[in-house]
């Protein structure tokens, strides 16, 4: 396998503290615009205003974008190929489709005065992911997280780093959701399907990490557990952060250069691929020190 970086001695167990407190600090940030801000809920979850239009002459989906944001309205946008045509959806309640169709395509009429469009529909469109969604959503992340405790529990006969395992992926999730919100960045379901797979990046790491660590207990049984946990890190952290550069580079890349339409996914995904690589290091190995009732 290729290496990254040499043999390397590095005393994470000693910094747990720092790390904690550096954690601590992130979820502070976090609690306070969650419920300062709160979540900036998409169309999927909040319904709204759907708008459809053709153009006589060819307009690309970056003008139309733009020409939302001109009238003051964030869109999501859908073309049609070969038609000339889009189809628009604002988020908001049935109360006001009227007004803000109307907007949309007062915004039209300023941007593209020379360019006749017709439209073919307006309607409002529930949210994709209703209430009882929502809640059953809820109950299978929650049954899946414990399914994580009793696997990791199972497969290293230990219920703790089952836990700390557990943690260290929430703590990744979470810290997500907060830039979300500190951001103000709209969460739709593809938002969501990058919050999971952080979930599964994350725990997938740091079962790398548990594997290295049971290995050497079954060596060295007497190596005192501190001892041990660096040892574990230290072995694994050129793959660790070659497994995650790899993936930060092509986030990075699709954040950077993937345009509008995926850059919320791509930022969800930047965020909690280096939370991944911190906490699996940081967060997920000291705790199970802690836990263990060695901490001292």
């Amino acid at each position: 396998m290729m290496v990254l970086i040499g043999k390397t001695n590095i005393d994470f167990i000693s910094k747990r503290f720092v790390f904690f407190a550096v954690s601590a600090v992130l979820i502070a940030v976090g609690v306070i615009s969650l419920a300062v801000k709160g979540l900036n809920l998409g169309l999927d979850f909040t319904g709204g205003t759907l708008l459809q239009v053709q153009f006589e002459a060819p307009v690309t989906t970056a003008q139309v974008r733009a020409s939302m944001s001109k009238a003051g309205l964030e869109t999501a946008i859908q073309s049609f190929t070969g038609r000339n045509a889009y189809q628009l959806r604002v988020k908001g309640s049935q109360d006001n489709v009227n007004e803000v169709a109307d907007k949309m395509l007062a915004g039209f009429a300023a941007s593209f005065p020379g360019n006749k469009f017709t439209e073919e529909k307006r309607d409002y469109v529930g949210p994709v992911v209703g209430r009882d969604l929502a809640k059953k959503a809820l109950f299978a992340v929650v049954l899946s997280l414990f399914g994580i405790i009793v696997y990791v529990a199972f497969r290293f006969s230990n219920p703790v780093w089952g836990a700390a395992g557990v943690v260290s992926l929430m703590h990744d999730v979470f810290i997500a959701m907060a830039a979300l919100s500190v951001t103000n960045r709209e969460i739709d379901l593809v938002v969501v399907a990058a919050l999971l797979t952080i979930a599964g990046y994350s725990i997938n790491d740091t079962i790398v990490i548990f594997d290295r660590m049971r290995e050497n207990m079954r060596m060295f049984p007497k190596m005192h557990l501190g001892k041990l946990i660096n040892t574990s890190v230290n072995e694994t952290l050129s793959r660790t952060l070659l497994t995650n550069l790899t993936v930060l580079t092509v986030v990075a890349v699709l954040f950077f250069m993937g345009g509008e339409v995926i850059n919320n996914f791509a930022f969800t995904m930047l965020i909690g691929s280096i939370c991944g690589t911190y906490s699996t290091i940081a967060i997920a190995t000291p705790l199970v020190y802690q836990w263990e009732g060695k901490g001292k």
